[in-house]
C-alpha cells in the first residue's frame, strides 16, 4: 500500500482531542514525516503537485455530476508564518477554475452588521471545489480575544458556535483541513527584518508589526485555547512547523493530498452510449 493511502502525515501532525495544548512543547523547526533534506523536500513537493492536480480534476468532475463533496483548507498563523506563501505554493499546482481562495481581513461595515460566521458562509467552496482560507472564522476568537474586540462572554460562546458550524459543514460534504502554521518568536523577527532589508518586500511591512510582537504571549494563549476547544473528530487541527518554509509547503500539500486520496473522487460515467457516439463521429464525412 502506498504511503499516502495510510495518512501518515495526518497522524503525525494531528493535535490530540480533548487535551490541553502547550505550544512551547512543539518545535517550530521540526520536520516530522519529511522526505529528507530541503532538496528532497522541494522535489517531493513538486511531485505532490502533479498528484494534487489529478485528484482535483477528479473532484471537480465528480461535482459536475452531483457529488456534493468539497474540501476547505483553513490556514491560521501569526504574521509572517507563511499563510500567503502557502496559498501561492498550493494553488500553483491546481486548476484555478476549481478553487475558491479567500483572504479574510478586518470585517467591513456590512460584515459587522451580521453574525461573525456570515461572511464565512458566503465564501465556502461549492461542490467539487477546493476552498482555501487565508485566516478564517478563527480570527473572531483569536484577534478578538487578544485585542478585546468583543466581551469575554461573547467570545466564549463562539467556540461552541464554531464547532456546530464545522460539524454542519462535515455533514454537508465538506472535508475540513485546518492547519495552524506554528512559527517561533525568533523566526518571526528574522522574517520581519528581511522585509525591511528588501525593497521588494517592504510593502508587506508595517511598524505596527513590531508593536504586535508585544502581544505574542496573549496570541499564544489564544491559539492554545482555540486549538483545544475547536478540535473535533470531524474537524481536527494539524500543527505544521513553519520555521522552514520548504517543510511548511510540503506538509500542507501532503495533508491536502492525503485528504483527497481518502475521498477518492471518481470521474462520472457518461449517461450516453459511448460506442454509438464514437461510431457517429467516425461516419462523418
Amino acid at each position: 500500500m502506498r504511503r499516502e493511502t495510510e495518512g501518515y502525515l495526518r497522524e503525525a501532525l494531528r493535535l490530540p482531542l480533548g487535551e490541553g495544548i502547550d505550544l512551547t512543547t512543539y518545535d517550530a523547526r521540526a520536520t516530522p514525516g519529511a522526505p529528507g533534506s530541503k532538496k528532497a523536500g522541494l522535489a517531493a513537493t513538486a511531485d505532490l503537485g502533479k498528484r494534487l492536480a489529478g485528484l482535483q480534476e477528479r473532484l471537480w468532475a465528480a461535482g459536475t455530476a452531483g457529488d456534493r463533496r468539497r474540501v476547505l483548507l483553513v490556514l491560521q498563523g501569526l504574521d509572517t508564518s507563511g499563510k500567503g506563501g502557502t496559498v501561492k505554493n498550493v494553488i500553483g499546482y491546481l486548476n484555478p477554475t476549481g478553487c475558491r481562495v479567500r483572504a479574510f481581513k478586518a470585517p467591513t461595515e456590512e460584515e459587522r452588521r451580521h453574525d461573525f460566521l456570515w461572511r464565512v458562509r458566503r465564501a465556502l467552496p461549492e461542490p467539487g471545489e477546493i476552498g482555501i482560507f487565508d485566516r478564517s472564522h478563527y480570527e473572531d476568537v483569536l484577534a478578538a480575544r487578544v485585542r478585546h474586540l468583543a466581551p469575554p462572554a461573547v467570545i466564549g460562546s463562539r467556540y461552541g458556535l464554531i464547532n456546530d458550524f464545522e460539524r454542519s459543514l462535515a455533514e454537508d460534504g465538506v472535508t475540513l483541513v485546518k492547519c495552524f502554521l506554528h512559527l517561533s518568536y525568533e523566526e518571526q523577527r528574522r522574517r520581519l527584518l528581511r522585509r525591511l532589508d528588501r525593497p521588494d518586500k517592504r510593502w508587506k511591512f508595517s511598524p505596527g508589526d513590531i508593536d504586535d510582537r508585544a502581544l505574542w504571549p496573549a496570541y499564544q494563549e489564544a491559539y492554545e485555547i482555540a486549538l483545544e476547544r475547536c478540535a473535533t473528530p470531524e474537524a481536527p487541527w494539524y500543527l505544521v512547523p513553519a520555521d522552514r518554509k520548504w517543510y511548511r509547503n510540503w506538509a500542507v500539500s501532503r495533508l491536502l493530498l492525503e485528504h483527497l486520496v481518502a475521498l477518492d473522487p471518481q470521474y462520472p460515467k457518461g449517461d450516453f452510449d459511448v460506442a454509438e457516439c464514437r461510431e457517429r463521429l467516425l461516419r462523418e464525412t
